[in-house]
């Protein structure tokens, strides 16, 4: 009893617990795992999704960039609660191609969940394209309006 414990010999590895057993442990989620990932990438990706779903009926967009922005810039503007954007276009202009941008905060803070979230950005998106190729967005997607 009296044979005294040696001390625990330190790893070639960084220690990556306090010497109280506390601490970080890991990662909560794999990357590959939906938790692991932001709020931005899910916007961006439904985003994807939605430009997807419209480039099958209209190959032409393939030509067009297609971002999401944080907010809007003010420009000297100011906005009230109405009438934030949610969207934008950029002409194409000196061999930079056409854009459409959309917001990603004001979109999000008009939805609850994320199939309400996912038909706004869709909408967004279509009624964008619309502008840009100057037509309806009925007929950019037929089935606009109908969610």
């Amino acid at each position: 009893m009296d044979t005294p414990v040696p001390p625990r010999a330190a790893g070639p590895g960084p220690r990556r617990r306090d010497r109280h057993g506390r601490g970080m442990r890991g990662p909560i989620a794999p990357p590959q795992v939906p938790l692991a990932a932001s709020r931005a990438d899910v916007f961006a990706d439904l985003v994807q999704d939605s430009v997807e779903r419209l480039e099958r009926r209209w190959p032409q967009l393939t030509d067009i960039d297609f971002l999401v922005l944080e907010v809007p810039r003010l420009d000297g503007r100011t906005w009230n609660d109405e009438a934030v954007p949610l969207g934008g276009t950029i002409p194409a202009n000196e061999g930079r191609p056409a854009r459409v941008v959309i917001y990603r905060r004001p979109v999000e803070i008009r939805t609850k969940g994320r199939d309400e979230r996912a038909a706004l950005v869709h909408e967004v998106v279509v009624e964008q394209v619309a502008e840009l190729l100057g037509l309806t967005p009925e007929t950019v997607d037929p089935r606009y309006g109908e969610d």
